[in-house]
């Protein structure tokens, strides 16, 4: 490494014409320079300038290793930066564990589109709802919007995971419309697996949690989104699943000043994977489109 800078050394006073002005450009002192230069003749056994109170120019010895010395540093110049752009270049197979209704909705297309963005990425897409250690199970990126952490994995938070409240027309009719997030537990609940039968709410006063009774549960928010639409009961689901429902009076929105806490959906990846340049782009490609499509109901 000593004996590369004082080839770098050797090259800049060539072409700057002396110590003080290599010195300037390199931001050393020209003592620094004058001993790498001296260090650089001792390993060569030969002198490489003329020294001289008007003028500092090339021994014969020093132009003919200039043009040498130049191609060699070039070639170690464009070794280094090759690794570099290797190591940065967006390649790989990337395996992502991911939950059902999302993927089908949204994420797929968006991953698809990361694709063909990167066409040198491959991916194995895994639907699980439930939350998994993606160390343990080997997965680069686990995505979903449950609170579960894991040791040596990092979280990485996406966008956020907006729910709404809502039953069908038809069942308020005969149950009633609650006024206040305890009246649920006198109605019929449709409630998620991996969120339970603990619904959670904001307001004024501050949250308000309340157990309700799951009259049917599932692990998938479309399947609780149909069950409502049929008048079976009260059901919690994601707002990009609901909203067009709603929009159209299929559903009706219940206790919207009191709104359901939010969720996040986040990324779970292993710390061996998170510095690496696919994993890095992909996080970043998902928290601008997912956001896109989750939050603001836009087309990802």
């Amino acid at each position: 490494m000593d004996t590369l800078i004082n080839i770098r050394t050797f090259l800049t006073v060539a072409r700057s014409g002396s110590f003080s002005a290599a010195g300037r450009h390199m931001g050393v002192a020209p003592s620094v320079v004058t001993k790498r230069i001296s260090r650089l003749e001792d390993q060569m056994r030969v002198k490489l300038f003329i020294r001289s109170t008007r003028q500092l120019s090339l021994t014969e010895v020093g132009e003919r290793y200039l043009p040498r010395y130049q191609s060699l540093v070039k070639e170690i110049d464009d070794a280094i930066s090759g690794a570099a752009a290797v190591a940065q270049r967006i390649e790989g197979h990337l395996r992502i564990k991911a939950p059902t209704t999302v993927t089908i909705a949204f994420l797929a297309r968006i991953l698809s589109d990361f694709q063909q963005e990167h066409p040198n990425v491959t991916m194995d897409l895994a639907l699980v709802d439930r939350s998994v250690n993606p160390a343990e199970e080997g997965y680069d990126i686990a995505l979903g919007a449950l609170p579960a952490s894991y040791s040596n994995v990092i979280d990485e938070p996406l966008c956020p995971y907006p729910r709404k409240l809502c039953a069908a027309p038809a069942y308020l009719e005969t149950r009633g419309i609650p006024k206040h997030p305890r009246d649920l537990v006198n109605h019929i609940c449709l409630t998620f697996h991996a969120t339970g039968s603990t619904w959670s709410f904001l307001s004024p006063g501050g949250p308000v949690d309340v157990e309700v009774r799951s009259a049917f549960s599932a692990n998938d928010t479309q399947i609780l989104h149909d069950l409502a639409l049929r008048g079976r009961g009260v059901a919690m689901v994601a707002s990009y699943v609901a909203e067009e429902s709603i929009k159209t009076g299929r559903l009706v929105e219940l206790l919207p000043e009191y709104p359901v806490s939010e969720l996040w959906l986040k990324a779970l990846i292993p710390q061996t994977q998170a510095r690496k340049p696919t994993v890095k782009a992909l996080l970043e490609w998902l928290r601008i489109h997912m956001h896109t499509a989750l939050v603001t109901g836009r087309p990802a």
